[in-house]
């Protein structure tokens, strides 16, 4: 097979070695060949083969950056920043989300979970065998995380929950459940994990329409009287408000990541149709204004990609730079809703039609800005990390 074509505006990067290029381009044909021929189609039907997992598993696609022991492959910031970025390319984020949800819904076992805890699940997981989702949104409230209401009784060797969650990724089809839950006092103090598996009896599941992310399983949870046994608890008791945090900021870069890649296929998606469609006589790539919106967006591509890359690096130098992460996250975020925007004005009415990358894109913006944090919260948490 010959080598995957390279964006237009993709140059070498001083931070990515001789292993990433190999990676991006195995993750590459991979895309091309397993998920992109079948995004429509899977976007239209509301989910996508369980088989992919497996699929994804076997090229170590779901190994990242998880503990060898379990099955994972270890790696660096940048090796995950490559899968977002690659997966981003079938312009399908629902497909993403799901996917990937294990990226969410596992790493707060791994640094919180009991040995047994960790050895029962997480190679199933990493292996595509089972499905792994966060739940921590509840109807009642969303970044407001402190003040969740979901409650989890001990009640001997078990807790007892009771409460709902809401905006699940994964929600329908997954197998282990990551949940917030209230064990103690009012606030952040008061905020504990367990793993929830599927078969909980008093365990209910809703599905929900979205705008965007059809591919992706979206739902509501419900939680009657679950008993828990108390070995699924993850971390101590009342202590898991700093594994969600945690969990976050990796969560915002993924997103980054995501979000720049997405706004790339976009520059692209419009740079091929520009050189194809002719208006007045003339291809629309040699109208000044064309011209001028596709410079408009790979300018705002390159920043980001610069801005994120930069961001990873000190990152796995040590640096804990939360303002930037969560800059970053908005930069990108407001990166893909522009160039989504000026894609599908470029593709005019056949952008507007069911079926093309941009029109997907374009549904699934608005998501990116609020999972995961809002871009006002972003703001917010950002404006006091830098003490004002």
């Amino acid at each position: 097979m010959n080598a995957p074509e390279r964006f237009a505006d993709e140059p070498v990067s001083p931070f990515l070695n001789a292993e990433h290029l190999a990676f991006r381009d195995m993750l590459r044909r991979f895309v091309a060949t397993e998920i992109e021929p079948f995004a429509a189609q899977w976007d239209e039907a509301g989910e996508f083969p369980r088989e992919l997992y497996l699929k994804a598993a076997s090229i170590g696609l779901l190994q990242l950056g998880f503990p060898e022991e379990y099955g994972g492959v270890p790696c660096d910031r940048f090796m995950s920043m490559i899968a977002a970025q690659e997966l981003a390319r079938a312009g399908a984020g629902g497909i993403s989300a799901s996917l990937k949800s294990h990226t969410i819904g596992a790493p707060p076992i791994v640094y919180g979970g009991s040995d047994e805890l960790k050895a029962r699940v997480l190679p199933d997981i990493l292996a595509g065998r089972k499905i792994s989702a966060l739940a921590i949104t509840e109807p009642g409230g969303g970044s407001d995380v402190a003040n969740l209401r979901t409650t989890a009784r001990r009640d001997g060797d078990h807790y007892v929950v009771r409460g709902e969650k809401t905006f699940i990724t994964s929600g329908m089809r997954a197998d282990y459940y990551t949940v917030a839950v209230r064990t103690g006092g009012d606030g952040a103090s008061g905020v504990s994990l367990l793993l929830i598996e599927r078969d909980t009896p008093g365990f209910s599941r809703t599905p929900l329409k979205k705008m965007g992310w059809w591919a992706s399983d979206t739902a509501t949870l419900y939680f009657d009287d679950c008993r828990v046994p108390a070995g699924n608890l993850i971390g101590t008791e009342n202590a898991g408000f700093k594994l969600i945090m945690k969990n976050f900021n990796s969560e915002r870069l993924g997103l980054a990541a995501g979000c720049t890649g997405f706004a790339r296929v976009c520059v692209e998606e419009a740079i091929a149709y520009a050189r194809e469609r002719k208006t007045f006589g003339k291809r629309l790539a040699d109208h000044q204004v064309i011209r001028h919106k596709i410079v408009d967006m790979a300018q705002r591509v390159a920043a980001t990609q610069a801005m994120l890359e930069m961001l990873i690096w000190r990152l796995e130098q040590g640096d804990n730079p939360v303002a930037e992460v969560c800059m970053c996250k908005n930069q990108a975020t407001q990166t893909m809703a522009f160039c989504a925007s000026e894609a599908v004005q470029i593709f005019g009415g056949a952008g507007f039609m069911r079926g093309p990358k941009v029109e997907r894109i374009y549904r699934e913006a608005k998501v990116n800005a609020i999972g995961g944090g809002t871009e006002e919260i972003m703001k917010d948490l950002a404006s006091r990390q830098m003490g004002l």
